[in-house]
């Protein structure tokens, strides 16, 4: 089934009766060449680029819940390569540039809106160092623009600009980035991987693996025991639980990461904004409501709800910025268990069991690594090598030291 304008007005006309589901609900087969862990938005994009770009189509995606029902469901949306170090800068960028092209290439409207993300700075020393990421960005073919106190007030002005305990002197302005709807981009994928062959298998998770003479054979489910020759692990804040069937401990915390939204107003916020002065960011969604988050809760959890004290830090952080927000209710609030790497910069690699890989370590990039992770997994999976892109990812940096410091380890490294 393919959109269009033509096949809006046929089933228009029909009544709506033409349109079929986008993915198959399939069964498990005995063996797969490739199976992939987790029905995110990772493992999805991970099969679809598998079947796409390298012709596996034999491939199951065992998902324990309903396809997107975590992270990939619990997040603010927000896509961008606006990062400082050369490890990280180029595969970000990969992303952007998949992001750009994704909705044609996959045949869906996953809402991708480039409006822009702003950072704003309040100090001199906050200045030269986005002036340091802007430049290192555009060294690597990024764009990147420096923009004067006048020049974000023309951008935003219902920003606190003249009683503000922190003063906006400018921001550093990606106008690329933006946002993108965080369910469309799980449903492309898994429809454009059904389309291929790839068996979406939902409410099925996974027990333990199956491993013979230090090889990976498959998995045990609570659909049974699946054979494979390759297994990927892609399961965000749960990638140390998975890994432990296998007897590896990866240099992970699980923490939650808070969101929130509040009712629906008039169009307002017209890309993504965050407080330099603290961890807070908003962006303002399609249906009207200001979606925003701050800070990792302080202590590791797998639960997906966060704290009272979280949620006060970036509600106090949001009202410093943009003092109207104290006029808004909330509506609903959600967690993501993230896992946080030790330098704060994602996994993609082998690991020490023949045909077991792993895509682990997303830290707060996540959802707008969706795309690049996707491919560069898939290209590990397929060809036994890391992708150009996803060279610096190795897993055993954290042993060699070539670490890649970028913000947002988890709060407690020093226990690693």
């Amino acid at each position: 089934m393919t959109f269009s304008a033509f096949a809006l007005l046929k089933n228009a006309i029909s009544g709506q009766t033409g349109w079929r589901p986008h993915w198959r609900k399939a069964e498990p087969k005995p063996h797969y060449d490739v199976i992939v862990i987790g029905g995110g938005g990772h493992g999805l994009a991970t099969a679809y680029y598998l079947a796409k770009h390298y012709g596996v189509s034999n491939v199951a995606v065992l998902e324990k819940g309903w396809i997107g029902s975590g992270n990939a469901g619990r997040n603010t949306t927000i896509i961008r390569s606006n990062y400082l170090l050369s490890g990280n800068i180029p595969f970000y960028e990969l992303s952007m540039k998949l992001w750009e092209g994704l909705e044609q290439d996959f045949n869906f409207n996953a809402m991708v809106s480039q409006r822009g993300v702003l950072n704003l700075y309040h100090s001199d020393a906050q200045r030269d160092a986005y002036v340091r990421r802007g430049n290192a960005m555009r060294l690597h073919g990024v764009d990147a623009e420096l923009l004067s106190r006048d020049e974000v007030r023309r951008m935003a002005p219902y920003l606190d600009f003249d009683n503000a305990r922190f003063p906006i002197q400018g921001g550093l302005l990606q106008r690329r980035g933006g946002t993108a709807r965080h369910d469309a981009v799980v449903w492309g994928y898994a429809r454009g991987a059904d389309a291929r062959g790839v068996d979406i298998i939902e409410n099925c998770e996974v027990l333990g693996l199956r491993i013979e003479g230090g090889q990976v054979a498959g998995v045990e489910t609570t659909r049974g025991v699946i054979g494979a020759k390759k297994v990927g692990m892609a399961v965000a804040g749960n990638a140390s639980r998975v890994a432990a069937m296998a007897g590896l401990t990866l240099p992970i915390e699980s923490y939650v990461l808070q969101a929130f939204v509040t009712e629906g107003i008039k169009p307002l916020v017209d890309g993504v904004i965050t407080f330099g002065a603290g961890h807070f960011y908003i962006s303002q969604s399609d249906k009207g409501g200001l979606v925003f988050g701050g800070d990792l809760d302080p202590f590791p959890s797998y639960a997906q709800r966060g704290s009272l004290a979280t949620f006060t830090d970036v509600a106090e952080c949001g009202m410093a910025m943009m003092p109207m927000l104290g006029r808004l209710k909330i509506l609903r609030s959600w967690g993501g268990i993230m896992d946080m790497s030790m330098d704060g910069s994602p996994i993609i690699d082998r690991t020490p069991v023949d045909g077991l890989f792993l895509n682990a370590g997303w830290c707060y990039g996540g959802f707008k690594a969706t795309p690049a992770s996707g491919l560069t997994f898939a290209h590990l999976l397929a060809t036994g090598d890391l992708h150009p892109a996803a060279m610096a990812y190795r897993l055993d940096r954290f042993a060699s030291g070539t670490v890649i410091d970028e913000k947002g380890v988890g709060a407690t490294p020093n226990l690693h």
